[in-house]
């Protein structure tokens, strides 16, 4: 009887051990830091108050805001659209300082309020005047500031589209540029943003040390931060500083864009160019647990890092999807890392671990651990909401 007993307990362990996780079991795991943000946070028009009171319109609790509409997409609640709506009223549909702001960061917000337009049924010229005006200002301003975060990136001559420094940027206004030309059919918003794009892909950080490439190195298929991590400048073990949540911006933005764009178009094709060539290069760097580190090539920060590996899930879960990554070379990838995340980085009440703070490199937040609380919840949060929503659609295919 024992012996049967034991057999029938093994058994059972075989089956849940290789039990395929579904759709639903994404679905709840995806509620369940969603719900654990919305109540901690639950009044979405506070400011936050890490070091000093910022307006909860900036890029931190915009990024929270792409996740939570691409969660409404594929779970449509209510709540979800009154509080992202309360925040956008409170915001006054308005990007972060203003109409006269150049920051990318600023305008990051500005994606939410374009993708909450069909649910509020008003007309787009009215609602997102102070935003087309933003981008409008931007178009006619060259960029003469000197940048102090990355001196060796300010641009030699005047410059219309040497704004996005820092490719973080690139997630966080590239997408509007496409949304406005989307709304209004006016290509000048289109043409402008992928200029922007090229000057940070192939001229930001151009010069001493790099002098044949920009921000993207196509070698590996990755992204130096900004002009302060392009060669000379290496790890402690010699590697390169691809630092892995800014290449997840880029990653993302790719396919944010793309999902906008014609497949036919020049646009498009250049776009999908950079992303598989990124997706290969960030293929060869996962971790065998399922995550990426902090700094993707280099031994330097070793360590599981929640927030880079579920932008590379989102961008990875698409590319399946549409066909353009095959599905028996990086699927393995995808159900490793989400596997990864769910045992290692999801507590049960929805906190996220291994979330790295802000910063600009591989060093920001250290030490990590499973309990370490970040600096900045809100990015996390979203960023680990649109690998589960794209993994989602994945699975409900199948």
């Amino acid at each position: 009887m024992k012996k049967l007993i034991s057999l029938c307990c093994l058994a059972l362990f075989c089956l849940h051990s290789t039990a395929q996780t579904t759709a639903q079991d994404v679905l709840a795991v995806a509620q369940k830091a969603n719900n654990y943000f919305m109540t901690k946070y639950a009044d979405p028009t506070v400011p936050t108050n890490v070091k000093k009171i910022r307006p909860s319109s900036l890029w931190t609790r915009a990024v929270y805001y792409e996740g939570l509409m691409a969660l409404q997409e594929i779970d449509p609640q209510q709540r979800y659209l009154d509080y992202a709506t309360t925040w956008a009223d409170f915001h006054k549909w308005t990007p972060r300082n203003g109409i006269n702001t150049c920051d990318a960061d600023d305008q990051c917000c500005a994606q939410t309020y374009v993708e909450l337009l069909p649910y509020i049924n008003k007309d787009y010229k009215e609602q997102l005047k102070n935003v087309i005006a933003n981008l409008d200002h931007q178009m006619q301003t060259p960029n003469t500031k000197k940048q102090t975060t990355t001196p060796k990136a300010k641009t030699s001559k005047s410059s219309l589209y040497g704004w996005w420094t820092w490719i973080d940027a690139i997630q966080m206004a590239m997408p509007l540029y496409v949304q406005v030309y989307k709304l209004t059919g006016d290509k000048r918003y289109l043409n402008h943003g992928m200029q922007m794009y090229r000057w940070s892909r192939n001229e930001c950080g151009r010069g001493e040390g790099n002098p044949k490439k920009g921000l993207f190195n196509t070698d590996d298929g990755l992204w130096w931060r900004d002009a302060d991590y392009v060669p000379p400048y290496k790890e402690p073990d010699g590697k390169d500083c691809y630092w892995s949540r800014g290449n997840g911006w880029v990653y993302a933005a790719l396919v944010r864009c793309m999902n906008l764009l014609s497949e036919k178009s020049k646009e498009y094709k250049e776009l999908k160019k950079d992303f598989l060539l990124m997706s290969e290069g960030l293929l060869k760097c996962q971790r065998e647990d399922g995550f990426w580190n902090p700094s993707l090539v280099s031994t330097n920060y070793a360590m599981k890092e929640t927030s880079g590996t579920a932008l590379f899930l989102y961008g990875m879960a698409w590319g399946i999807q549409k066909g353009y990554l095959k599905a028996d070379v990086y699927r393995p990838a995808i159900d490793r890392a989400w596997t990864a995340m769910v045992k290692d980085a999801v507590h049960p009440d929805g906190f996220l671990g291994w979330m790295q703070g802000t910063g600009k490199d591989p060093s920001a937040g250290q030490p990590l651990s499973y309990d370490k609380i970040p600096d900045f919840e809100d990015y996390g949060t979203g960023c680990f909401l649109l690998g589960a929503t794209e993994y989602y659609k994945l699975l409900v295919k199948e």
